[in-house]
């Protein structure tokens, strides 16, 4: 097991998670980013809120400067303290883009569905239970679109071939699905992230990585020791990886559950 005097990262998602799924409240993982924090472990947010919100919440968290992967894995971000401008990794689209594609689809096939372009802010709001503000940032989109599908299932099947010849993919969250370019995915971006970002402890660094959902499936076969938190999904997340004594099943949703799988492979 792993104890807090190694070389440890952890990577971990937000909505389901380090943050309560209704009210996005953090407070009963309070005590164990504190511990983290003064052992100077380095804490990377891996979630599907955009960079804005994910700043934000660094500053909240006392954890600005720290690395991040943004919108499901589009965008991956490292401030280097040599350097002026921070390293970036996009999942190969732009938002201009993805919004392009997903009008021409519905103009030519008729699909169903509703993306944060074609709301506003208070329209978010409702959907998310974000106050206005946050709901502004999560339009604040570089390189993914988030959108609610209100076709049948066989569509469905349709519009993801479409995506595919389009250079896209998508992928599951909590709330929405998340149309991106096929470079993304917060596994991919995770790899990218810790093969560039420096460590300043010897020895190997450790990953340990908490997320609740289907689209943290690829962030937690990366990470050596993976706590999948009881999620809201009717899908679960099925790991594809053979070290059953280095995945943790919590019994606890959010922020409590975030807790437990820390208690469980955590030790002083």
């Amino acid at each position: 097991m792993p104890s807090l005097n190694d070389s440890l990262l952890i990577v971990t998602d937000l909505d389901g998670s380090l943050l309560d799924h209704h009210t996005y409240s953090w407070q009963p993982a309070q005590p164990w980013l504190d511990k983290l924090i003064q052992h100077q472990l380095p804490i990377v947010i891996c979630s599907s809120k955009t960079a804005s919100e994910i700043i934000v919440l660094q500053q909240q968290l006392n954890l600005s400067g720290m690395p991040f992967i943004s919108e499901n894995g589009a965008l991956a971000q490292i401030d280097l303290s040599d350097f002026p401008q921070p390293l970036r990794r996009y999942g190969g689209a732009d938002y201009a883009s993805i919004c392009y594609t997903l009008a021409h689809l519905r103009q030519q096939h008729g699909y169903k569905f509703t993306g944060f372009a074609d709301v506003t802010a208070n329209e978010v709001a409702q959907w998310t239970g974000l106050a206005p503000g946050d709901a502004a940032n999560a339009r604040l989109r570089q390189a993914s679109e988030s959108l609610i599908w209100r076709d049948s299932q066989s569509n469905f099947q349709q519009f993801c071939q479409h995506l595919t010849l389009a250079g896209l993919m998508i992928t599951q969250g909590g709330r929405f699905w998340s149309v991106m370019g096929q470079e993304s995915g917060k596994g991919t971006a995770l790899r990218w992230l810790l093969a560039n970002y420096p460590t300043h402890r010897e020895g190997q660094r450790i990953t340990l990585g908490l997320g609740d959902g289907p689209n943290d499936t690829g962030m937690l076969e990366v990470v050596d020791y993976a706590i999948v938190i009881k999620g809201h999904s009717k899908k679960p997340v099925q790991l594809n990886r053979n070290d059953d004594q280095q995945v943790y099943h919590t019994a606890a949703q959010g922020p409590l559950g975030w807790s437990e799988g820390l208690d469980f492979f955590l030790s002083e």
